[in-house]
């Protein structure tokens, strides 16, 4: 018997690692070894996360992904990544790195060198940013914030009904990083995009999303322009940032599902 591959899925801001579950038991039974670790500080359930959000505070971009690093070396193979929003950032830093075989990154945070910045994304983030303390800070979102985040392409009721499930403190620090990467030399924003050598990778974005929006994703794409690898793009035009955790996620993770066996995966 073959060792199946195993997939790591990562969250972004705001949400639990545990928001996951559902394409875990999809992922396990295509016949992968999905987990869903935690980022640095976060607690294994949502209650806890919001209860304890100072263990959350402060972590940045290279910490979440020294963490995951660490977790990669620990499996027997290079896995998939599979990351949303701040989580597609990491997954991509990390196939850059050669650590894995594969990633998706669904509407991705913006890596070094993309260089538009849409209101919509400025408005859904100023919750960390009007206040510069929130750098070392977990910051928490309102039913309203995250309707406007994340919930903006569902029903005002599913997207309560979301953001009473899901949602958790998010540390402000990655936010910051990623605001100033284009000013700064050595920002762990930046990913290396030039890697030859890397697995593929899939971008995916939602027409909707008002945090990471489509523009944002197809500046992404020309960032690895230089590269021969395999990327690839994937809209979803009426879909926003909730498309992972939503009525609709099976349609973003069945395609994955089918992106992944086209490469062999």
């Amino acid at each position: 018997m073959t060792t199946p591959t195993p997939v790591i899925f990562i969250h972004g801001l705001w949400l639990h690692a545990s928001s996951w579950q559902p394409w875990i038991d999809l992922f396990r039974k295509a016949g992968y070894d999905p987990s869903a670790p935690g980022w640095p500080g976060d607690p294994d359930t949502v209650d806890e996360a919001r209860a304890n959000p100072e263990g959350i505070a402060d972590h940045g971009i290279d910490d979440v992904v020294a963490h995951y690093a660490e977790i990669i070396s620990a499996l027997p193979a290079k896995p998939i990544l599979i990351g949303h929003s701040f989580g597609g950032m990491i997954a991509q830093k990390l196939l850059g790195q050669d650590l894995a075989a594969a990633t998706v990154a669904i509407d991705a945070a913006q890596i070094k060198g993309v260089l538009p910045l849409p209101l919509s994304a400025l408005r859904a983030t100023l919750p960390v940013f009007k206040n510069p303390r929130n750098k070392h800070r977990a910051v928490s979102l309102t039913a309203e914030q995250f309707r406007y985040a994340f919930g903006n392409a569902v029903t005002a009721e599913e997207s309560q009904q979301l953001f009473e499930t899901w949602t958790i403190p998010a540390p402000g620090k990655p936010l910051f990083e990623a605001a100033a990467a284009n000013f700064d030399p050595h920002s762990p924003a930046a990913v290396n995009t030039n890697n030859e050598l890397r697995g593929p990778l899939l971008l995916i974005t939602g027409g909707k999303d008002h945090t990471v929006p489509e523009s944002v994703t197809r500046a992404t794409l020309k960032q690895y322009r230089h590269s021969e690898a395999v990327t690839d793009i994937l809209d979803f035009p009426d879909r926003a940032h909730s498309l992972t955790i939503d009525s609709g996620w099976r349609d973003v993770a069945d395609a994955s599902l089918t992106w992944l066996r086209a490469h062999g995966l």
